[in-house]
């Protein structure tokens, strides 16, 4: 808790707006409330790094075109979400994103049916799934001449 409050601050301290929460809640525990930040720019610690927690960083952008490449900029690639109101140009989109995931109206999420997994430092590989099940199998290759 201690570090993501740490990055919203940083964030704030450089011009990020809070919209909703912001400050750790006055109470035992590490609970940190709901947040939303806006009018993020590059340099902010909300912009580039990971924030786990419930932070959503909101990045404005003039475009589709601009959209797609601030998300491919990031070094991260576990997953993203576009939403739209036409699915078809939403699928296009989400072609178009470098993450292992990519959903169109709903949030990341892991099911058991689909596999599940990131790329850039985000991860290797994939759980879940047939195709994650191959993970956890070593296959043998015998050679005879």
């Amino acid at each position: 808790m201690r570090e993501l409050h740490g990055q919203v601050e940083a964030s704030v301290e450089k011009g990020a707006e809070v919209l909703l929460g912001g400050a750790p809640l006055d109470r035992k525990g590490y609970f940190y409330p709901p947040t939303i930040l806006a009018a993020l720019k590059p340099g902010m610690p909300a912009y580039h790094e990971e924030l786990f927690g419930p932070v959503a960083s909101v990045i404005r952008v003039r475009d589709e075109q601009e959209a797609v490449a601030v998300a491919n900029a990031s070094p991260f690639g576990l997953g993203g979400s576009v939403w739209t109101a036409d699915s078809a140009r939403g699928e296009a989109v989400a072609a178009r994103i470098e993450a292992g995931a990519v959903f169109v109206n709903g949030l990341v999420k892991s099911d058991p049916r689909l596999p599940f997994g990131g790329v850039k430092i985000s991860g290797y590989g994939r759980e879940l799934s047939h195709y994650g099940i191959r993970e956890f199998v070593n296959i043998q290759t015998v050679w005879v001449k």
